[in-house]
């Protein structure tokens, strides 16, 4: 194992970890605990110290600063625990020479691997996105850029209105530029909200004076008026941009792993103690399909909690002490532009359940309950916050309802009524 990772050959690190974002630097942590003696390498391929993507829109609406982005804010954290931070790109896994190698041609060898490697965003095939006004909010740099682009007044385009989207647009919103929303599908947040949801979404947005396109696509970014860009739209309209940002879903980063032999759908199918398919390999968070909570198969969910969870649950295992990962429930909690909305589980429903709906279209206030049995197994929230923490306890617990199903048909505003009589100790 060299200090100099261009110039370096294969080591005996005991914990290697690919990915320095939550799932990974929760995973040093938690085996430096574990394994107090144990050699500790944490590869980052950003040149940051390792940062939550999740904090960015609040540095994009200047509640924090850069720093504050950091996942270990204190300067010398990882020194401190012995944890042996790098910076280089990963591009290839030898499971048989148990090594990884960096793009400038370092190894690195291995006890035990961790891949915690995220996601990528997608730039969809559209002519013109190679422009230097376009760009994806997912790094420290794309922040930089769309921090000087994204002035009070300027015209920005955002390309997408799915969850990732819509907390981006929530920091547009909020630096008070002239906002352009674009979605394919027929509402906003599609995979996360139902028509009622989604319609609710895109009328409170367009009363904050935000234009929202849905079932509309891009279909070329060319030259326009002076510094703007001209974004045009299979609906004929042709709208300005000094800024389009793209936030068209995201995909696990696991081509480097061709060749490795390492199991791959989705992203790396890992099992509920985050192994993959070579025992002496595991993966965590974004890059990784695991158990499902919903489902009882294997999703990637790209979300922070599930890949704290992952890092936590993999490092236990990868020290010795076996931990099994129970699955991830799928959990989305949005502020669009100042209303609250959230969805949990099976929220479209499961086959043989049945549902509840209570909209209050004028208030912007929407309830959707999904049941199997007398269990709750999905809801959908717009513009309450008073029992998101019960909700996701009914249906991560798997409460058996009993009486209280028929009650909350009748009435789904009684989530708290529900989760308090049900979660006495008997």
């Amino acid at each position: 194992m060299s200090d100099t990772l261009g110039s370096g050959s294969a080591g005996s690190a005991a914990h290697v970890i690919v990915g320095a974002g939550p799932a990974g630097v929760v995973a040093a942590e938690t085996l430096r605990k574990a394994d107090p003696d144990a050699a500790i390498v944490l590869i980052g391929n950003e040149g940051e110290p390792p940062y939550a993507r999740m904090a960015i829109p609040y540095f994009l609406t200047g509640n924090i600063d850069e720093q504050g982005t950091y996942l270990r804010k204190q300067a010398g954290h990882y020194e401190r625990l012995n944890i042996r931070y790098v910076q280089g790109a990963v591009t290839g896994v030898d499971t048989a020479a148990k090594t990884v190698t960096l793009a400038d041609g370092g190894t690195w060898g291995y006890g035990k691997l961790l891949l915690a490697t995220g996601a990528h965003p997608i730039r969809p095939p559209i002519p013109g996105l190679d422009r230097p006004q376009v760009h994806h909010c997912w790094t420290l740099a794309d922040a930089r850029r769309i921090v000087e682009l994204a002035t009070p007044g300027s015209h920005v385009v955002l390309l997408g209105a799915g969850f990732i989207g819509c907390i981006i647009l929530e920091s547009l919103f909020e630096r008070q530029v002239s906002l352009n929303v674009i979605e394919m599908g027929d509402r906003m947040v599609p995979r996360m909200m139902d028509e009622n949801a989604g319609g609710l979404i895109k009328r409170w947005c367009e009363g904050k004076g935000i234009a929202v396109h849905t079932s509309t696509r891009v279909t070329e970014v060319r030259d326009g008026d002076g510094e703007e860009l001209a974004v045009a739209l299979d609906n004929g309209q042709v709208v300005p941009a000094h800024l389009l940002v793209v936030a068209a879903g995201v995909r696990s980063n696991t081509e480097f792993l061709a060749g490795s032999g390492l199991k791959v759908d989705q992203g790396i199918l890992v099992d509920d103690t985050l192994r993959t398919s070579d025992p002496d390999v595991y993966a965590a968070g974004d890059c990784a399909q695991g158990p499902d909570l919903s489902t009882g198969g294997y999703s990637v969910h790209a979300v922070q909690p599930t890949s704290v969870d992952h890092g936590r649950i993999a490092a236990l295992n990868m020290a010795g002490r076996e931990a099994r990962y129970k699955g991830s429930l799928i959990m989305n909690v949005l502020d669009t532009a100042g209303l609250i909305s959230c969805s949990f589980g099976s929220w479209d429903g499961v086959e043989g359940g049945e549902s509840v709906t209570l909209l209050d279209d004028p208030a912007y206030r929407y309830t959707r309950l999904e049941f199997k049995g007398d269990v709750l197994v999905g809801a959908q929230c717009v513009g309450r916050t008073d029992h998101i923490g019960a909700l996701r306890g009914l249906i991560q617990n798997k409460v058996a309802l009993g009486p209280w199903k028929e009650r909350l048909r009748h009435d789904p505003n009684r989530i708290m009524d529900a989760y308090v009589a049900t979660s006495q100790v008997v």
